[in-house]
């Protein structure tokens, strides 16, 4: 499932999910997992991974211009185990950097819920996500679309549904 169209389905979906993550980061079966990284400029591509359990998140990415940004990722499973997140961001809210692609990928799981801003929320302002034509998304992984991202990234939130054991 893909963030929801329209303003009222994109308000629902801006209200649960922060929720639901926080629900998830204070429930988790095995510790949620926060850890900071630089993401670099120069061009080249570069990649950031976590796992917890069964369940792994790589942020992969290339960037030009300014210097080396402080960002986190944060990934949480469930009590149940039957949903997984990862959020990566810049917890300044705002990155100077531009990209030039991105992608989050999840494995060990499938995604319900992605969604990508240009700012992160902080100081009393909110996140500004991207338009949907900028970003793509697949069962296992959220990326810039070619020829329509617009090189802005802030903060990437993904919910994604683990399998189920059938007895």
């Amino acid at each position: 499932m893909a963030a929801p169209s329209g303003r009222s389905g994109r308000r629902l979906w801006a209200a649960l999910v922060p929720a639901a993550l926080l629900c998830l980061a204070g429930r988790a079966a095995e510790e949620p997992s926060t850890a900071d990284f630089d993401v670099r400029p120069g061009g080249e591509v570069h990649s950031f991974s976590r796992s917890l359990g069964d369940y792994t998140c790589t942020f992969t990415y290339s960037a030009q211009g300014g210097t080396n940004e402080q960002w986190q990722m944060n990934i949480g499973a469930s009590e149940d185990n039957q949903l997984f997140s990862c959020s990566v961001w810049r917890p300044q809210g705002k990155s100077y950097l531009f990209f030039t692609q991105f992608k989050a990928e999840v494995k060990g799981a499938k995604i319900e819920y992605a969604m990508a801003y240009s700012q992160a929320a902080v100081g009393g302002q909110s996140d500004v996500p991207l338009k949907q034509e900028e970003f793509e998304i697949t069962e296992t992984t959220v990326s810039h679309r070619e020829g329509k991202f617009r090189f802005e990234l802030s903060k990437l939130m993904i919910v994604a549904k683990t399998p189920r054991d059938e007895l």
